[in-house]
């Protein structure tokens, strides 16, 4: 990456990191990602969020460590009704397993080394018997033991020891206040935690990669980026995803439910993944929300900041003509623009003339990073209705270097003599900007 490559990279991810600071993720990570090897690398990259200013809690999970406990004492695992049957051998498999992941997170966190994202870190981890626990109790006729359900997550602790700055450790076992240990699913203790903290983000670092949308003709298939949580119902009606994937999508739907404003499910084989999902406009995994995350609205006060940072750039280099920005303060209304998690990533403005039927399309621009993604083409069709809702009949552009591009969309060449006549009069010869008019016609 060269110096401006690197100025861009960073500039783009500046408003996730003022977005995220002082937010509280809980990032459930899998136990398949431990035994893949790669605790290291995830630690790190927590680490980073936390030095941010994230508020982070981390649950493990230890399945496979569990099974291979098991096997190496000659003990086969027993499931029924999708869940562990955890008797006392189970148990103390469970144990075992826990204590040692945590321990290795815990090591993890405090490693320094020079040359490494952990260098000149200092992370505090705190654990402890956060969680009360009651059992699964007899299913079908099946007694799941010490297999148990999240009762209760001692949230004031967890905040309180977030606010010190510390790193959340829970591990998924749970204690009765008889004093009984249950073994727990990583999915619920994750979900539950995020639900009682009302967290903004809950995180899945899974050996899925996602949410798979059902095969196309070809056989195909994709992740599914962002999932409303109607489609999310839909999709595990269907009874058509994998277990794993069915499991995740299952307790993010659950803590969507309960507050959580928003709920991932990331592949660990990705490396660096909870960034990628996290800093990136499109990510590397499923995303569930309550309802569609980019939206396409009329512009407010507070979207003035980040309709500057995507038109000064193009302003600079003479793509747009400069603005006086105090006046499109006061204009802030005509402008139209798509935000996505809080970000603002595309504007364009619409300055009527009534009197003559005729409306100007005006600071139409979008962020570099999601170019070539339809949100230029979307900017143009809203300014479009609003002028039709307005009365006006036909849309015109001056533009030096993208006159191609509205071509394509339906404007034809004209000249200054069709402008209205105030935009006449403050015509910038200097500039010798392209005249493009659109007939809006009755559509």
């Amino acid at each position: 990456m060269n110096s401006e490559d690197f100025v861009r990279w960073l500039r783009a991810v500046a408003p996730y990191i003022h977005a995220f600071r002082g937010k509280t993720f809980v990032v459930g990570l899998a136990g398949e990602l431990v035994a893949a090897g790669r605790l290291n690398d995830y630690v790190q990259d927590l680490s980073l969020l936390a030095a941010m200013g994230m508020r982070i809690v981390v649950v493990h999970g230890s399945r496979p460590q569990v099974a291979e406990q098991l096997r190496l004492r000659g003990v086969e695992g027993r499931y029924a009704n999708g869940l562990r049957i955890t008797d006392e051998v189970a148990l103390e498999c469970a144990k075992e397993a826990s204590g040692e992941i945590r321990l290795d997170l815990e090591a993890a966190f405090s490693q320094g080394l020079p040359n490494t994202p952990m260098a000149h870190s200092s992370v505090r981890v705190i654990s402890g018997n956060f969680i009360v626990a009651k059992p699964v109790g007899i299913l079908n006729g099946v007694d799941h033991l010490h297999t148990g359900r999240v009762r209760k997550v001692d949230a004031t602790s967890i905040r309180f020891a977030l606010e010190s700055g510390a790193v959340v450790l829970l591990s998924p076992l749970g204690f009765s206040p008889t004093g009984e240990a249950f073994n727990l699913a990583m999915e619920d203790v994750a979900s539950s935690t995020a639900m009682a903290l009302d967290a903004d983000k809950l995180i899945f670092v899974t050996e899925a990669s996602g949410v798979p949308a059902l095969k196309g003709a070809d056989g195909s298939t994709r992740v599914i980026g962002e999932i409303s949580e109607q489609r999310a119902k839909d999709l595990l009606a269907s009874d058509k995803l994998s277990p794993d994937a069915n499991d995740y999508l299952r307790e993010a739907l659950r803590a969507c439910e309960g507050g959580v404003a928003r709920a991932h499910i990331v592949p660990f084989e990705t490396d660096g993944s909870v960034l990628l999902e996290l800093f990136q406009h499109d990510g590397v995994g499923s995303m569930l929300v309550e309802e569609t995350l980019e939206s396409l609205r009329v512009a407010v006060a507070d979207d003035m900041g980040g309709i500057l940072a995507i038109i000064k750039p193009l302003e600079d280099k003479g793509i747009l003509a400069r603005r006086d920005h105090a006046q499109m303060e006061r204009d802030i209304e005509k402008f139209s623009v798509i935000e996505h998690d809080g970000v603002i990533f595309g504007c364009a403005a619409l300055f009527s003339y009534p009197g003559e039927s005729i409306g100007e399309m005006a600071c139409l621009a979008v962020n570099p990073a999601v170019q070539s993604q339809g949100d230029g083409e979307r900017l143009l069709k809203a300014i479009e209705h609003r002028a039709r809702a307005q009365g006006l009949k036909r849309l015109f552009v001056l533009t030096t270097q993208t006159m191609h591009w509205f071509l394509k969309r339906g404007f034809r060449v004209s000249s200054i003599d069709e402008l209205p006549e105030d935009k006449r009069a403050h015509y910038n010869w200097a500039r010798r900007s392209q005249v493009l008019v659109k007939d809006l016609g009755g559509n």
